[in-house]
């Protein structure tokens, strides 16, 4: 066989390319390329060597959208890819996945409702076999069975009212409760609340959670301690500052999720350096949420700990077992996963 001239590098080679230089039709590079089924292996060895004269590879996603032919793909849509949580998470969604055979596609939505429906309208198209979705606020209407075209949904570590859907959740109201009650159990009374927005799910159950435990003990809820909305490290830091300033700045501090906490450390940190020793009555933290490097931080640190790859988990089973059919299962289930708090530097 004559060598042939290289593909341009603008484009893919084709199936009908490959046949032209091996001399074959394209349905004989189909099958050999899908295991080689009746195909001689000397026809065989010609559509392989021309493969790779060509630089040639299947599109899978083409393959994917064949009626009746399954993907092998999940879709995972999470808030935050630079949260080494979510990292965690996937990893367990992964390890679920590889036992049956699939792989994960992986999309991040930064916690926006409009990119989440444009994720997973495109992970729809790409026809995957199940999705995990942790939900970035209540919209609804992209996650309907009409808009998902009947593929299976999971959703992970949040609910989603009006969406009949299994999910795995946290005990986060509890879990909020504890840590709370942990720094009152201490002796603070001066307990600021660091959350993200309202309108997502974990940061309204982990606020109630806060108010419980202050409940318990007949404190009042000091509007001045409380700031919510942070989606992010900066964010964060900024809001921790503002308590730092106050006249009366807290004790402690409840910190709803680790992207809030290590803002407030960002921000404690940048204090601790600016005060002079015998001033630096800084603030007790309690993170919803192990961080990096949590137990080396200047600062008391107590965390609401659980296992986001565990979380992973128990997401991926329910999605398997839904897409094999178990009638058992019923009505839409939630799973609520326990916490514990950990003192990781006292």
């Amino acid at each position: 066989m004559e060598p042939a001239a290289q593909a341009s590098a603008a484009r893919q080679p084709t199936v009908k390319e490959v046949a032209k230089l091996a001399g074959v039709s394209p349905m004989t590079v189909s099958r050999t390329l899908a295991g080689g089924k009746n195909v001689r292996p000397e026809v065989q060895d010609r559509v392989l060597e021309a493969v790779q004269q060509l630089g040639y590879y299947r599109n899978e996603n083409a393959r994917s959208i064949r009626p009746g032919q399954a993907s092998g793909l999940v879709g995972v849509a999470i808030t935050n890819l630079g949260n080494p949580y979510y990292g965690n998470f996937a990893l367990g969604v992964e390890e679920i996945a590889a036992q049956y055979g699939r792989r994960i596609v992986l999309g991040n939505t930064g916690e926006d409702t409009s990119r989440e429906r444009q994720l997973i309208a495109d992970l729809i198209g790409r026809q995957v076999e199940g999705l995990i979705v942790v939900p970035s606020g209540n919209d609804a209407a992209h996650l309907q069975p009409a808009s998902l075209r009947g593929t299976p949904l999971v959703l992970a570590s949040r609910s989603v009212r009006g969406v009949a859907a299994d999910s795995v959740v946290l005990d986060d109201i509890g879990g909020a409760r504890r840590g709370t009650r942990t720094l009152l159990d201490a002796g603070h009374r001066r307990i600021a609340y660091l959350g993200n927005v309202t309108s997502v799910f974990t940061g309204q159950r982990r606020y109630d959670g806060y108010v419980s435990a202050l409940t318990e003990f007949g404190i009042e809820v000091d509007p001045e301690l409380v700031r919510r909305g942070q989606q992010d490290v900066e964010t964060a830091s900024i809001a921790m500052r503002e308590l730092l300033d106050l006249a009366d700045p807290p004790t402690a501090v409840f910190s709803s999720n680790n992207r809030n906490t290590i803002g407030a450390l960002k921000a404690i940190g940048a204090r601790l350096d600016s005060l002079p020793e015998e001033h630096r009555a800084l603030p007790a933290i309690v993170s919803f949420d192990d961080f990096e490097l949590a137990e080396m931080m200047p600062v008391p640190v107590t965390v609401v700990d659980h296992d986001a790859r565990e979380l992973g988990r128990q997401t991926a089973r329910l999605l398997f077992a839904r897409l094999l059919g178990d009638a058992d299962l019923g009505p839409a289930r939630e799973i609520e996963m326990p916490t514990h708090v950990r003192v990781v530097r006292a």
